[in-house]
């Protein structure tokens, strides 16, 4: 049985929030050059330079890439030959947040109640976890610092199996049309497909944090996100919104079993920054 401390978590936790707030990750950076060269419109290629310069200002002088600093998704996957010890793993993935927040000088945005009380909570938390038990003597942290320009604009429907690929397709473009320039982009796009009404959710969170040079390994999935690349980029949104040929950098999708009756399908949609972080701690 392997032991692992939970406060090496709350620490790796502080550190990766502060990370993805200063830095865009390197697949979406890459993404974002590649759109650059292949931009025909000038405002679009104008735009996508400043989005690069944007990058480098943050990176440099250590400031957030974003005034939304966005609330923190952390995916948790625990190999089941661990032992957690030190104290209560939630606790430790609270404290991380709350000091890599506090620490990076960022932006709080998260409120106590979402109806009737809407009292920040000073220190933006709590952040939502997602934990899994997986084969293993190691835990592998995926986090997310999701802003709510492009959260707001997400959707799930709840499909009929014959409505098919068409009903997916149609499902995620008119989302990405619907999201236009209030999800800054050019987007990325996570979809989850089967599972159930919330599942579905749960897997589009987890695409869109999906590492950006990774397709879905089946091949039919695949070819389906690559072929809703295509036809989302033709919707002529463009960065920032101002038109162009780049209006999404990528879609991902994953996909879950699901009843016989049903074919859930939920659109994740994220900005240009998609910040996104994974480590591994053995």
């Amino acid at each position: 049985m392997k032991q692992i401390s939970v406060l090496k978590i709350q620490d790796k936790i502080r550190e990766m929030v502060q990370q993805i707030n200063f830095h865009y990750p390197k697949d979406i950076e890459d993404l974002l050059e590649k759109a650059r060269q292949n931009e025909s419109h000038s405002l679009g290629k104008e735009i996508l330079d400043l989005l690069k310069e944007n990058s480098r200002i943050a990176a440099e002088k250590r400031i957030p890439i974003c005034q939304d600093t966005g609330m923190v998704i952390v995916f948790i996957e625990i190999g089941q030959q661990v032992q957690l010890v030190d104290g209560s793993l939630n606790e430790a993935i609270q404290k991380g947040v709350a000091l890599g927040y506090e620490e990076g000088y960022l932006r709080k945005s998260i409120v106590s109640d979402p109806l009737f009380h809407r009292i920040n909570t000073q220190d933006n938390t709590p952040c939502i976890i997602y934990p899994s038990i997986v084969d293993g003597e190691q835990i592998k942290l995926t986090v997310g610092c999701k802003g709510f320009g492009s959260e707001n604009m997400s959707v799930i429907r709840m499909l009929k199996p014959a409505q098919s690929v068409a009903g997916v397709k149609e499902t995620v473009l008119q989302a990405i049309q619907n999201a236009g320039p209030n999800a800054c982009p050019p987007m990325v796009v996570g979809v989850g497909i089967g599972g159930s009404f919330d599942y579905a959710a749960v897997l589009a969170k987890k695409a869109t944090l999906r590492d950006c040079t990774l397709s879905n390994p089946d091949p039919e999935y695949a070819q389906l996100e690559q072929e809703l690349l295509e036809e989302a980029n033709r919707l002529n949104i463009g960065p920032q919104g101002l038109g162009g040929d780049t209006s999404v950098l990528k879609i991902n999708i994953e996909s879950a079993p699901t009843h016989i009756a049903g074919l859930p399908v939920a659109v994740n949609i994220s900005c240009h920054i998609t910040r996104h972080i994974s480590e591994v701690i053995e």
